[in-house]
């Protein structure tokens, strides 16, 4: 008798930019929300308030209501293995979820890199979301300033916005339009002093779009990114010159049904030749030979494994993809698109009498 798949853990990446409000946040969360275990690179970088602290065994705390803190040991796949062993062995308390806590500088590609990819981590984890905290306050001149502030944001399906209560009404305003400039289908929510409703940024189910029918059409958001064609932006003009105008949103749309080996290639030059441009994507397929929609989503040079839904969350039955790119110009990934799908649905050419000898 085989032994029984176990529950996928869900687990949430935190990051943000240095000082944005991380330590805050994971108090007040580790709080709100038992049997959470948070991973994160030293607890030197993030203070746990004294009286969650139950006790301690070298890298691993036990908390208060319920939760653990570890911290990573050499890489990230080895620290999820110790302490999901050690939650089956009842070495601490049975954790329901896990957070994910990065540095204020870290690219959260690698992170979710070993999530996909190593076979045991896999098995037994499944990634629920991406949540970035942005400062309120200086949120703005860090993305003018660094790009690892830019990318934290262009991967988030949730930014929260800390430190509203010291900013100016008139900058806030303009931080959110910022926000909605890179990342256009991510939710901002506001924390203050470190409050919210938790629930807001836990079993988002992004990447299990099986069972979020109803929510594909919010997951996708393609009516937030500006259209482009093989040919050029579609009634809008490009950004003016700022991080803006580096790193841009944009959807495109396939009328025709798609030759999976043409999407195949396409996706493969646009990662494998430039996945440090290519932060993000998201799409709703229609690929020829299936009646159901195709989910494909990726971070850099990360492809998510492609879901398919059971039926098409709304008469539109066109392919729709959501890019968020750096330094790429969007009228070269919707002909990349355009040009590989064109070429996959085209019949091969007959051979002459020669080539079939």
């Amino acid at each position: 008798m085989s032994a029984p798949i176990p529950e996928l853990l869900p687990v949430t990446l935190l990051t943000g930019f240095l000082g944005s409000g991380k330590t805050t946040l994971l108090n007040q969360l580790i709080r709100h929300l038992p049997r959470t275990a948070v991973v994160m690179n030293e607890f030197g970088e993030i203070s746990l308030d004294h009286d969650l602290l139950e006790k301690m065994e070298g890298p691993m705390a036990v908390l208060s209501g319920g939760c653990v803190c570890c911290t990573v040991v050499g890489s990230l796949s080895p620290t999820l293995k110790n302490l999901y062993m050690a939650r089956e062995r009842g070495d601490i308390p049975r954790f329901e979820r896990v957070l994910i806590e990065t540095t204020g500088i870290a690219d959260p590609a690698p992170i979710l890199d070993t999530l996909l990819n190593d076979p045991w981590v896999r098995a037994r984890f499944r990634m629920d979301g991406v949540v970035t905290t942005v400062d309120a306050v200086l949120g703005e001149a860090q993305l003018d300033s660094y790009f690892e502030a830019q990318r934290q944001v262009a991967v988030a399906d949730k930014l929260i916005l800390t430190k509203t209560d010291l900013a100016a009404a008139a900058d806030l305003d303009a931080l959110k339009e910022s926000l909605s400039e890179l990342n256009p289908a991510a939710e901002q929510i506001v924390a203050v002093k470190g409050e919210m409703d938790f629930e807001r940024i836990l079993n988002l189910g992004l990447f299990n779009a099986r069972d979020k029918v109803p929510d594909v059409q919010k997951w996708l958001n393609e009516q937030r990114y500006k259209p482009v064609t093989a040919g050029g932006m579609v009634g809008n003009k490009p950004a003016d010159d700022s991080h803006h105008n580096r790193i841009r949103s944009f959807s495109v749309v396939i009328d025709e049904p798609i030759a999976p080996a043409g999407l195949q290639a396409a996706l493969e030059m646009l990662v494998g030749f430039r996945s440090e441009y290519l932060l993000r994507f998201k799409a709703i397929v229609n690929l020829v030979g299936r009646d159901r929609p195709t989910i494909l989503h990726g971070v850099q040079h990360v492809l998510y494994p492609e879901a398919e839904l059971d039926v098409w969350p709304g008469e539109d039955r066109r392919s729709r993809f959501v890019f968020i790119v750096r330094d790429l110009e969007p009228e070269f990934v919707a002909r990349v698109l355009a040009d590989f799908s064109r070429a996959a649905s085209l019949p091969a050419p007959a051979r002459t009498p020669e080539q079939r000898r």
